[in-house]
């Protein structure tokens, strides 16, 4: 989750431009979601805090928030399971409240919404990814806030973020799959190792090597790289020893 609070406006097609810009190898993930929220805020008229919901997997959460006006409302949402940032990447579509307090469609949000002192929200879906969905929230605490040129800014602002939480969202599940393949490139490469030194000691197959290992594993209660880990580190100070620790 990500807040930054930058509250001088910016004109529209600077902010355009920026979101165009954006280097995902200068910044990550979580970078772009706080360009796009403090951008929003900056760029669309009657604005008075914004968020960006993301879900994956149907579990909901606020990814980036400018204030905890946007936070709250967002996480009301979460809570009573439904309302419109929920609705609005669920769908893929804009929905506007112009007057909160006149607002049916989500009975247990409205009051909590009210509370809080919002008046008129915007919540414009954010299609990412396919496992990956969202929503750009923008509130405001007076009524009407978001007129046909305001809206007309968010629908176009969400264009481009869309598109660069996309570029972003990939590149970041490209980075951990290749961590990922690391990591099971490093642990078959220690394992290979320790067999090897069971094989050497024991006379005895890969296979049965294999078996050792897993035993070991087994009987201690440790993940099968770590015992391997702990036999290869221990070999050169204990040549042809295997035990079970």
């Amino acid at each position: 989750m990500v807040f930054l609070s930058i509250n001088s406006p910016i004109d529209r097609a600077e902010a355009f431009a920026r979101l165009g810009r954006i280097k995902l190898s200068d910044t990550d993930l979580d970078g772009v979601l706080a360009t796009i929220a403090t951008l929003a805020k900056r760029t669309v008229p009657g604005a008075t805090e914004v968020s960006v919901t993301l879900v994956r997997e149907n579990r909901a959460h606020t990814a980036a928030f400018t204030g905890e006006l946007a936070l709250c409302l967002d996480e009301s949402q979460y809570a009573s399971g439904h309302g419109p940032c929920l609705d609005a990447a669920a769908d893929s579509v804009m929905l506007s409240v112009p007057e909160i307090a006149a607002e049916c469609r989500w009975p247990r949000w409205t009051p909590r919404a009210l509370a809080r002192g919002a008046r008129s929200s915007l919540a414009i879906g954010l299609p990412i990814l396919e496992a990956v969905t969202g929503a750009l929230n923008l509130y405001a605490t007076t009524p009407n806030a978001f007129d046909d040129d305001a809206i007309s800014v968010a629908r176009t602002f969400a264009e481009y973020a869309a598109v660069a939480l996309a570029n972003a969202n990939l590149c970041d599940t490209n980075a951990t799959l290749a961590q990922h393949m690391r990591t099971a490139m490093d642990s078959r490469a220690v394992i290979e190792q320790a067999k090897g030194i069971i094989m050497a000691d024991r006379r005895c197959t890969a296979e049965e090597a294999f078996g050792i290992l897993s035993k070991i594993s087994q009987d201690t209660n440790r993940k099968l790289r770590d015992v391997a880990t702990a036999l290869v580190a221990q070999a050169p100070a204990n040549p042809g020893q295997v035990r079970q620790k």
